[in-house]
């Protein structure tokens, strides 16, 4: 029987899911809807349940979602259940912000390792990390078993880097410099561009129907 294929939208509403069902966890929750879970997440509960469907059946008619058991699911779902040793090149505001950022760690995402290729900040600590000059990138990821790799430097120097992973093995990219990057086959990457998210954000501020209705893309 053929696989199926799991859309990148539903596979990038689960952590919103989980962020919410852990919300729920800590107020000692037990059960919740996927009514109430399209309510508070603006979600339309029978994308939900149709999201969730997709790996098993985790909620009972009348009843709901048990969140404790959900937020296990999820996390397997996701590969949280274990930790994954993270990788990061560019020690600037933004990678010294992420570096401090505790729900990596919460989420089993967890950077183990920091590099930069200022020979000034060799040797200096980050977030009890010491941060690594470039030649030693493709040892430390083998060490520590590394498998994604964040990128934080100016756009100018993030495909050297990209290539840099990639041959030391890293499978996956987080991507915040603003440029378009080009990979072999078999590298996943993700791309967070702020500056991209800020004027696109600004097209709307002029179109009210559209700040009325929301983007659709559901």
């Amino acid at each position: 029987m053929k696989p199926i294929k799991i859309s990148e939208a539903v596979v990038r509403r689960l952590p919103i899911y989980l962020r919410f069902l852990n919300e729920l966890s800590l107020s000692n929750i037990q059960t919740v809807s996927s009514q109430d879970l399209g309510e508070k997440l603006d979600l339309n509960p029978a994308q939900i349940r149709k999201d969730l469907a997709y790996f098993g059946e985790f909620g009972r008619k009348g009843v709901g979602y048990n969140v404790d058991y959900l937020i296990e699911k999820i996390r397997q779902i996701l590969k949280l259940d274990k930790t994954m040793n993270v990788v990061l090149v560019g020690t600037g505001n933004l990678g010294r912000a992420l570096c401090n950022y505790s729900m990596y760690i919460k989420d089993n995402m967890k950077i183990v390792a920091v590099f930069d290729a200022d020979p000034s900040k060799s040797g200096t600590l980050l977030n009890h990390l010491v941060v690594q000059p470039m030649q030693e990138l493709a040892d430390s990821v083998r060490q520590l078993d590394i498998s994604v790799g964040i990128i934080t430097v100016p756009a100018s120097e993030a495909q050297k880097v990209a290539d840099e992973f990639v041959a030391a093995g890293i499978r996956g990219i987080l991507n915040f410099a603003p440029v378009v990057l080009k990979t072999s086959p078999g590298v996943r990457i993700h791309n967070a561009d702020f500056t991209a998210e800020l004027l696109s954000l600004a097209y709307y501020m002029d179109h009210h129907e559209a700040l009325n209705e929301g983007d659709g893309e559901r």
